[in-house]
Protein backbone atom coordinates (compact mmCIF):
# COMPACT_ATOMS: atom_id res chain seq x y z
CA UNK A 1 0.00 0.00 0.00
CA UNK A 2 1.60 3.57 -0.97
CA UNK A 3 1.22 5.63 2.00
CA UNK A 4 -0.33 8.81 1.85
CA UNK A 5 1.89 12.56 1.38
CA UNK A 6 1.22 14.93 4.09
CA UNK A 7 -1.26 17.40 3.32
CA UNK A 8 -2.62 16.05 0.64
CA UNK A 9 -6.09 18.51 1.21
CA UNK A 10 -9.21 16.81 -0.71
CA UNK A 11 -12.17 19.81 -0.60
CA UNK A 12 -14.82 18.22 -0.42
CA UNK A 13 -16.79 21.75 -1.40
CA UNK A 14 -16.42 19.76 -4.70
CA UNK A 15 -18.19 17.19 -6.27
CA UNK A 16 -17.18 14.22 -6.23
CA UNK A 17 -15.53 11.46 -3.43
CA UNK A 18 -14.98 8.46 -3.25
CA UNK A 19 -16.34 5.12 -5.03
CA UNK A 20 -18.70 2.48 -4.43
CA UNK A 21 -21.68 1.80 -2.55
CA UNK A 22 -19.73 1.83 0.81
CA UNK A 23 -18.70 5.65 -0.38
CA UNK A 24 -22.77 6.61 -1.01
CA UNK A 25 -23.43 6.20 2.33
CA UNK A 26 -20.12 7.47 4.08
CA UNK A 27 -18.10 9.94 2.52
CA UNK A 28 -14.72 9.29 3.89
CA UNK A 29 -15.12 5.66 3.33
CA UNK A 30 -12.17 5.82 0.95
CA UNK A 31 -9.59 6.21 3.18
CA UNK A 32 -10.49 4.01 5.79
CA UNK A 33 -7.08 1.69 6.65
CA UNK A 34 -5.36 3.50 4.74
CA UNK A 35 -4.90 7.21 5.86
CA UNK A 36 -6.06 9.23 8.99
CA UNK A 37 -8.13 12.17 8.17
CA UNK A 38 -7.99 15.98 10.09
CA UNK A 39 -11.49 17.08 8.43
CA UNK A 40 -11.62 20.56 8.84
CA UNK A 41 -15.24 22.29 8.69
CA UNK A 42 -15.92 25.87 7.95
CA UNK A 43 -18.91 27.52 7.26
CA UNK A 44 -17.14 30.04 4.93
CA UNK A 45 -13.61 29.73 3.21
CA UNK A 46 -12.75 33.17 4.69
CA UNK A 47 -13.35 31.40 8.56
CA UNK A 48 -10.40 33.05 10.63
CA UNK A 49 -10.30 29.27 12.42
CA UNK A 50 -9.87 27.74 8.79
CA UNK A 51 -7.04 29.52 8.27
CA UNK A 52 -5.62 29.30 11.23
CA UNK A 53 -5.65 25.30 10.79
CA UNK A 54 -4.34 25.52 7.71
CA UNK A 55 -1.11 27.40 9.08
CA UNK A 56 -0.80 24.32 11.86
CA UNK A 57 -0.97 22.14 8.84
CA UNK A 58 1.61 23.53 6.48
CA UNK A 59 4.07 23.86 9.26
CA UNK A 60 3.75 20.43 10.14
CA UNK A 61 3.80 18.84 6.84
CA UNK A 62 6.79 16.64 7.40
CA UNK A 63 4.92 15.00 10.92
CA UNK A 64 1.70 14.54 9.31
CA UNK A 65 3.56 12.80 6.00
CA UNK A 66 4.92 9.77 9.07
CA UNK A 67 1.75 9.74 10.26
CA UNK A 68 -0.67 8.81 6.89
CA UNK A 69 -2.21 12.38 7.86
CA UNK A 70 -4.57 13.45 4.81
CA UNK A 71 -6.44 16.90 5.60
CA UNK A 72 -10.23 17.17 3.95
CA UNK A 73 -11.86 20.23 3.69
CA UNK A 74 -15.98 20.80 4.23
CA UNK A 75 -16.55 23.88 3.57
CA UNK A 76 -19.63 25.91 2.75
CA UNK A 77 -22.78 24.31 1.66
CA UNK A 78 -21.59 22.61 -2.01
CA UNK A 79 -20.94 19.29 -3.45
CA UNK A 80 -19.84 16.83 -0.21
CA UNK A 81 -19.45 19.23 2.37
CA UNK A 82 -22.81 18.58 3.61
CA UNK A 83 -22.74 14.67 3.66
CA UNK A 84 -19.48 15.05 5.74
CA UNK A 85 -20.55 17.30 8.33
CA UNK A 86 -23.44 14.84 8.65
CA UNK A 87 -21.37 12.02 8.66
CA UNK A 88 -19.45 13.76 11.50
CA UNK A 89 -22.29 15.64 13.36
CA UNK A 90 -20.66 18.50 12.56
CA UNK A 91 -22.75 22.13 12.81
CA UNK A 92 -23.32 23.93 9.28
CA UNK A 93 -22.68 27.60 10.87
CA UNK A 94 -19.74 26.85 12.72
CA UNK A 95 -15.93 25.41 12.46
CA UNK A 96 -14.82 21.93 13.54
CA UNK A 97 -11.72 20.32 13.67
CA UNK A 98 -11.84 16.06 13.31
CA UNK A 99 -9.32 13.70 14.20
CA UNK A 100 -10.49 10.82 12.03
CA UNK A 101 -8.39 7.20 12.58
CA UNK A 102 -7.89 4.92 10.25
CA UNK A 103 -10.99 2.73 11.36
CA UNK A 104 -13.05 5.71 10.43
CA UNK A 105 -14.15 6.71 14.00
CA UNK A 106 -14.01 10.37 15.24
CA UNK A 107 -10.81 10.82 18.00
CA UNK A 108 -10.78 14.39 18.59
CA UNK A 109 -13.48 16.79 18.01
CA UNK A 110 -12.69 20.55 18.51
CA UNK A 111 -14.38 23.82 17.88
CA UNK A 112 -10.94 25.12 17.88
CA UNK A 113 -7.97 24.49 15.75
CA UNK A 114 -5.79 21.41 16.79
CA UNK A 115 -2.42 22.12 17.17
CA UNK A 116 -0.06 19.77 15.52
CA UNK A 117 1.49 18.81 19.40
CA UNK A 118 -2.13 17.72 20.48
CA UNK A 119 -2.91 15.87 16.62
CA UNK A 120 0.18 14.19 16.65
CA UNK A 121 -0.05 13.10 20.37
CA UNK A 122 -2.91 11.64 19.89
CA UNK A 123 -2.00 9.76 16.84
CA UNK A 124 1.41 8.22 18.17
CA UNK A 125 -0.47 6.66 21.30
CA UNK A 126 -3.22 4.80 19.20
CA UNK A 127 -2.22 1.49 18.88
CA UNK A 128 -2.00 1.02 15.04
CA UNK A 129 0.24 4.07 14.89
CA UNK A 130 2.57 2.49 18.04
CA UNK A 131 2.94 -0.67 15.60
CA UNK A 132 3.81 1.37 12.67
CA UNK A 133 6.93 2.86 14.57
CA UNK A 134 7.59 -0.49 15.80
CA UNK A 135 8.08 -1.51 11.97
Amino acid sequence: MRPFHALAIIALSLTGGADGAEASDDPLAAYRWKARLLVVAAPDPADPLLAAQRRILEAAKAGAGERDLVTVEAIGASGQAPRVRRRLSLPADAFRAVLVGKDGEAKVVSAEPITADRLFGTIDAMPMRRDEMRK
